[in-house]
């Protein structure tokens, strides 16, 4: 069996989400800051009329700030709780996986990684880092959440 997932990068690192979870993506938005939220929430953007959550990944996962001349990109993907955007730092393409080159998070990983992936495909020549999207906005144990 396999599976498609839509493909992102954070500095060198390789994500996926699966596809059926992602709603679109758009090219940097203006953000409208929101004040007294988490430093992971950049604000809120206007999507042809929704307003929608933009959380920074690079942030979440404890990347440090994208460099002021890159733009991210919105990757907006569906949770029970509504459109949520996550700023990455480059797009991918979909790419259809074998359900056999699925395996559990690495030990080495992160821990503030660890409690957002759900494992990791193992590619030729790269790791696919799967993304739980199911978090929205739930603070990690000792750490600033959403």
């Amino acid at each position: 069996m396999t599976r498609q997932f839509c493909t992102f990068f954070l500095e060198d690192r390789f994500f996926g989400i699966p596809v059926e979870q992602v709603q679109e993506v758009i090219q940097w938005q203006e953000v409208t800051k929101v004040p007294l939220v988490p430093n992971v929430i950049r604000g809120l953007i206007n999507l042809r009329g929704q307003i929608v959550m933009a959380v920074d990944l690079r942030r979440r996962l404890n990347f440090g700030d994208r460099p002021i001349s890159m733009v991210p990109v919105n990757v907006v993907v569906r949770t029970a709780d509504g459109p949520i955007s996550l700023l990455v730092d480059s797009i991918g393409d979909v790419v259809e996986v074998d359900e056999d080159t699925f395996e559990d998070p690495p030990p080495a990983l992160d821990a503030s990684m660890r409690a957002l992936i759900d494992g990791v495909h193992k590619l030729e020549g790269k790791l696919m880092h799967i993304l739980n999207t199911g978090w929205t906005c739930e603070p990690l144990p000792n750490k600033e959440g959403c």
